[in-house]
């Protein structure tokens, strides 16, 4: 009955403690299966071996009936022939058997109980073994799916108010520099307006002078200006 126990402590264990202990659990999964698997081999061997110490019981009960059946009938051959003595041996013989077969049918019906509730065990233990074959893709399919939300998690977990609070004085010092690119480059506007206007007097300077010589050339000044302009 060992290995009956052994079967049992496996099929009642807490799988989710195994689990939870497990690096991985698909593989935890996948070995616990090919343990219930193992122990109902082991325990299918226990059931034939079972069976077999029954037949074997059975085959000697019927061989220790059929002896007292021949042992009687050599008894009776003896008194027919005036042998009596062959016939008390025989008789003898026959108590011999009739106490094999007695001795034996308490040891086999206990056999066949016992073989009884192997078989059923057995079968109890092939239906949970079958059951969990069928939870292993179930379970493995949510072991996958807790693991891909793990890492999600993790990875989420990693972009954080820490994160954040980088890009915030990233974004700050992005923002000083674009300031003060703005203000070099008004200032070097401003400068360059200021040169632009210089430029621009001292261009009206010429061509209004310019405007002037022409205007005395060709005569079109009024006198006092022509007088003034050839002192």
């Amino acid at each position: 009955m060992g290995i009956f126990s052994r079967i049992a402590d496996i099929f009642k264990a807490n799988v989710n403690d195994a689990l939870d202990k497990a690096e991985d659990p698909e593989k935890m999964l996948k070995q616990m299966v090919l343990e219930m698997e193992e122990s109902v081999n082991k325990a299918t061997l226990a059931v034939a071996n079972a069976i077999a110490n029954e037949k074997s019981l059975e085959r000697k009960i019927e061989k220790a009936r059929k002896e007292s059946e021949e042992w009687e009938f050599k008894a009776r051959q003896a008194l027919q022939a005036g042998r009596e003595d062959l016939a008390k041996a025989a008789l003898e013989r026959k108590l011999i058997a009739d106490k094999n077969f007695q001795d034996l049918q308490p040891i086999y019906q206990q056999a066949k109980e016992t073989t009884n509730k192997l078989r059923t065990q057995l079968n109890s233990l092939k239906a949970k073994l079958e059951e969990a074959r069928a939870r292993q893709s179930t379970l493995i399919a949510r072991s996958q799916a807790a693991k891909a939300q793990k890492q999600i998690a993790q990875s989420l977990s990693g972009v954080g108010s820490d994160a954040f609070s980088k890009f915030d004085k990233y974004e700050e010092k992005i923002e000083k520099i674009e300031a003060e690119a703005q203000a070099f480059e008004q200032l070097s506007s401003e400068s360059t307006s200021l040169d632009e206007e210089f430029k621009r007097l001292t261009s009206s300077k010429d061509v209004e002078q310019q405007l002037l010589e022409l205007k005395t050339k060709m005569g079109l000044l009024p006198e006092n200006l022509q007088s003034e302009e050839k002192q």
